[in-house]
């Protein structure tokens, strides 16, 4: 009993230490079973409530998440570091079960009232007490990474809105850009979502609990938004490859391998390297009806719509399946183009403000 109370308490403080390096030091995006579990856990807890309300009951609930999560890491962790410990001094002392989780306690959170139950303290308390501090340490550390990785992913998300409608959809940016004659500033627009794709690819790929994060307004998402931008640019080069700018192509690269980095931190399996002639889950009929939409607003296509439909979905096929996944797992906001999402819903077109300009005038 005391040789395998030596080995599970061994065991789990190996696993402690394994979740913490990974997830707060290792700046590699390893995957770690504590971040993903308790993840699925409190999400499906908070589903149960708002599943048959609506996406803002499930947006006010997933809220939440994140939170609960950075919360819930912690506690585990000290948790796990007490089981480990109270079972290491069990073993390697005479102490009782009660004596040896008590001291196991008083050590890792500093409170020094067990020290006296033995003539004097090992080195194992001594570990014990700079674990408690150094775990609490690097959490408290951990969270101006995560804030300022959120502040930059939000403050580009709240500046699309204006262009790309809310919640976020592709064809809706270029339809903007045309009504008001500003489609010069798309090129910008794409150069600012490149750095941003690379720059979410690397911190949530790295601190996933960032996935967890949602924007302050339900509507708004920087998952449907980095879709929106790359569907826009796809668009923009399968319907006119002349006139695009360069840039589109350079933010179609930098999102899909942005995603792809991400699934591969949380082992979602995808095809890295997919034919373009690979099916799509979006159809030919809503490609269609955004072209029409399109046409509408004074865009000039250089292709047919059914020309330029095998090289949008030449584009598209790279990050669908990733996309869609994220959005189903994120439970973003459920905006057209980003698939189906684990509670009843439909999909919902970008809010258009109401024009209250005089008959005949554009904006």
């Amino acid at each position: 009993m005391i040789w395998l109370s030596g080995v599970a308490g061994g065991l789990v403080l190996t696993l402690v230490l394994g979740s913490v390096l990974r997830i707060l030091v290792v700046p590699r995006g390893l995957y770690s079973v504590v971040v993903y579990r308790l993840w699925w856990t409190l999400r499906s807890l908070l589903h149960l409530g708002a599943r048959r309300r609506g996406y803002e009951a499930i947006d006010r609930a997933q809220a939440w998440l994140a939170p609960l999560m950075l919360v819930g890491m912690l506690a585990i962790w000290l948790g796990g570091a007490f089981v480990g410990y109270g079972l290491l001094l069990y073993a390697l002392s005479p102490l009782s079960w009660g004596t040896a989780f008590r001291e196991a306690g008083s050590s890792l959170f500093t409170l020094g009232f067990a020290s006296g139950a033995r003539l004097r303290l090992s080195v194992l308390d001594f570990v014990a007490a700079v674990t408690g501090p150094v775990v609490i340490a690097l959490q408290i550390a951990y969270l101006p990474t995560l804030y300022a990785a959120y502040n930059r992913r939000e403050l580009e998300v709240t500046l699309l809105q204006s262009r790309a409608g809310e919640p976020a959809w592709g064809p809706e940016l270029l339809a903007r850009q045309w009504l008001v004659d500003t489609e010069t500033a798309l090129p910008e627009l794409y150069r600012a979502w490149e750095r941003l794709a690379a720059d979410m690819g690397e911190s949530h790929a790295t601190y996933p609990v960032l996935l967890a994060f949602r924007s302050p307004r339900p509507y708004r998402s920087w998952l449907v938004g980095l879709v929106a931008v790359m569907d826009a640019a796809a668009v923009q080069l399968a319907l006119t490859p002349g006139s695009a700018p360069p840039e589109a192509r350079l933010v179609l690269r930098a999102g899909f391998t942005a995603l792809r980095d991400i699934a591969r931190s949380i082992r979602f399996p995808f095809d890295p390297d997919p034919p373009p002639d690979t099916p799509i889950r979006l159809t030919y009929g809503e490609f269609e009806a955004a072209v029409s939409m399109l046409e509408s607003t004074g865009f000039r296509a250089e292709r047919g719509t059914e020309e330029a439909w095998p090289h949008f979905q030449g584009w598209r096929v790279n990050y669908e399946t990733v996309a869609y996944e994220l959005c189903r797992r994120c439970d973003a906001v459920p905006a057209l183009w980003t698939g189906p999402r684990d509670f009843p819903t439909t999909p919902v077109p970008p809010r258009r403000p109401v024009d209250r300009r005089p008959e005949g005038k554009r904006p």
